[in-house]
C-alpha cells in the first residue's frame, strides 16, 4: 500500500522508515547548486525563439534525408510511397486506440485482416497474428511458444549465433527465471551443422536467421529436417523484402517464421516504433501470442470481420493466457499493409531485386580496393561483412566527413569481427552514392 504523508508527524515516520532522519539528508546525493531555490534557470523566450533553437539542434542530427547511408542491421533506409502517410493520417486510424468492442471498428479489423493475409503470402505460413511491439519481442514469443507446444516436457533451445544480438538478449530477458538451457549462440563459428549437432529430444525449438545477422542466404532444409526427427520446432527469423526474391520459410520447413517488420513502409524514427510479425501453422494457433481476426458473413449475409482469436489476459483468464502483451502495433500493421498493397507482388520482387543487385554492386567493387576484402563465398541479399585496414571507428568517422553514414562495427558485437563493418545496401543507394563510397574508401587506404 502507498503511504502519503499528510502531516509533519506522518513525513517524519516516512523518514524514519527510509533510514534518514531529515529532508535535507534525503536529497544529498543532488549537488547543491542544483537544489531549490537556487536552481539556475534560463532567461525566458519567446515560442519564435524557443523554436528557432530547436530547428537548429535538429539540424545537428545526421539523416538519411541527407546523407547516403549504408547503415542497416535490423533498421533499413527504403523508400516509402507517399500514400502510406496519407491513409496513416486519416483521423479514424490515427487516433484509434484498441477497440473493447472490437466488431464496432470494421475498418480497422479489415485492414489486419489483410495485413495477416499479406504476411501469410509472404512467409508461407496459415495464420499471422496482428503483430508484436518489434521483432526482437516476437522472437522471444516465439520461443515461448515452442516451449507451450513442448508443455513443459522440453527446456532446451538452440540458438544461432548469427540471430541479431538484440533479439538474443531479449530472448535471455524473457527467459529470466525459467528453468531453461540457451546453447549454441555461444561461438559464432558455430555453422548449421554443428547447431544440427545440439539438437536432440529436449530440445524445443531452433532458432536461425536467414538472411542472417551477418547478411548471408542458407539453406536450411537440412536443419529443418533434423529438428524435425527430435519433434522441435524451427523458428526462422526473416527479412521480409528478402521474401520478394528468396523461398519462404514454409518451403524449407519453418514451424514459426516472424522478424522485424520496419522494411514495409515504416521510416526509421530514430528506433522506433517499430513492427513485429508472426505466424506459424494452423495447429499451432491457439498457442499463438496476440490477436488474430477473421473473415465471415453476417446474419444478412454480408462479408464482415471478427475478433477470432484473443489470447491476451485482459480478454481472458490470466493462467489460459499465451502472453501478457497488453497492445499490438496497430498503426504500424495498417503502414505494413498499405505498403505491401501499394507495391503489389511485382512491386516487392523489384525492390528486393534493387537491393540485391546494388549491394553485390558494391560489394565487388569494396573487394578490388587495396586493404579491404570481402567474403564473396557465401550468397548473401543486402548486407555484407567488409575486412577493413583500420578500426571502422576510424572508416566511418571518414565517411562521415564525405556525407556517408558507413556501417555497423561488428566488432561490438562480435569481438572475433574487430576491424569489420556490416554494409548494407538498399533500393535508395543511387549508383554515385555507391561509386563515392568506393571512392572514399579508396583514397582513404590507397
Amino acid at each position: 500500500m502507498t503511504f502519503i504523508p499528510h502531516t509533519a508527524a506522518e513525513m517524519q515516520e516516512m523518514l524514519a522508515r527510509i533510514g534518514v532522519e531529515n529532508l535535507r539528508e534525503l536529497f544529498e546525493d543532488i549537488p547543491e547548486r542544483y537544489r531549490f531555490p537556487s536552481i539556475s534557470l534560463p532567461r525566458p523566450a519567446s515560442e519564435i525563439e524557443i523554436m528557432a533553437e530547436l530547428r537548429q539542434l535538429s539540424e545537428m542530427n545526421s539523416d538519411v534525408d541527407h546523407m547516403a547511408c549504408f547503415l542497416g542491421a535490423g533498421a533499413y533506409h527504403h523508400y516509402i510511397p507517399s500514400v502510406v502517410g496519407h491513409i496513416l493520417g486519416r483521423s479514424e486510424f490515427y487516433t484509434a486506440y484498441t477497440p473493447y468492442q472490437p466488431e464496432v471498428s470494421q475498418g480497422t479489423l479489415q485492414s489486419i485482416f489483410e495485413y495477416q493475409t499479406m504476411i501469410c503470402e509472404l512467409t508461407g505460413m496459415e495464420v499471422s497474428n496482428a503483430s508484436h511491439y518489434d521483432g526482437a519481442t516476437a522472437v522471444a514469443e516465439a520461443v515461448i511458444m515452442a516451449l507451450s507446444v513442448a508443455r513443459g516436457r522440453r527446456d532446451k533451445v538452440v540458438l544461432s549465433p548469427t540471430v541479431h544480438p538484440e533479439y538474443r538478449e531479449t530472448v535471455r530477458t524473457y527467459m529470466q527465471g525459467v528453468e531453461l538451457e540457451i546453447v549454441g549462440d555461444d561461438r559464432l563459428e558455430n555453422d548449421l551443422p554443428a547447431l544440427a549437432s545440439l539438437i536432440d529430444d529436449n530440445t524445443a525449438c531452433v532458432v536461425v536467421q536467414n538472411p542472417d545477422f551477418l547478411g548471408r542466404i542458407a539453406d536450411l532444409t537440412a536443419l529443418a529436417e533434423t529438428a524435425h526427427a527430435h519433434k522441435a520446432l524451427l523458428v526462422v527469423v526473416c527479412n521480409p523484402i528478402s521474401l520478394g526474391m528468396l523461398k519462404t520459410p514454409a518451403a524449407y520447413g519453418a514451424d514459426i517464421a516472424c522478424g522485424e517488420g520496419q522494411p514495409l513502409g515504416i521510416p526509421l524514427n530514430f528506433g522506433g516504433p517499430y513492427l513485429g510479425f508472426f505466424a506459424c501453422k494452423q495447429e499451432q494457433v491457439r498457442r499463438m501470442a496476440g490477436r488474430l481476426v477473421g473473415q465471415t458473413l453476417d446474419a444478412r449475409g454480408e462479408r464482415g470481420y471478427v475478433l477470432t482469436l484473443s489470447t491476451r489476459e485482459q480478454h481472458i483468464r490470466r493462467e489460459r493466457a499465451t502472453s501478457n502483451i497488453c497492445t499490438n502495433q496497430g498503426l504500424l500493421t495498417l503502414a505494413a499493409c498499405v505498403y505491401l498493397a501499394a507495391l503489389g507482388k511485382c512491386g516487392l520482387r523489384q525492390v528486393a531485386n534493387l537491393c540485391y543487385q546494388k549491394a553485390h554492386y558494391a560489394a565487388k567493387q569494396i573487394a578490388a580496393l587495396d586493404g579491404f576484402e570481402v567474403d564473396m563465398r557465401a550468397p548473401f541479399f543486402h548486407e555484407f561483412v567488409v575486412k577493413c585496414p583500420a578500426p571502422v571507428r576510424t572508416v566511418n568517422d571518414l565517411l562521415l566527413e564525405h556525407g556517408i553514414l558507413g556501417g555497423l562495427d561488428l566488432g561490438t558485437v562480435y569481438p572475433e569481427l574487430e576491424n569489420h563493418m556490416l554494409l548494407c545496401v538498399t533500393e535508395m543507394n543511387s549508383a554515385e552514392e555507391i561509386n563515392d563510397l568506393v571512392d572514399v574508401l579508396g583514397e582513404g587506404w590507397s
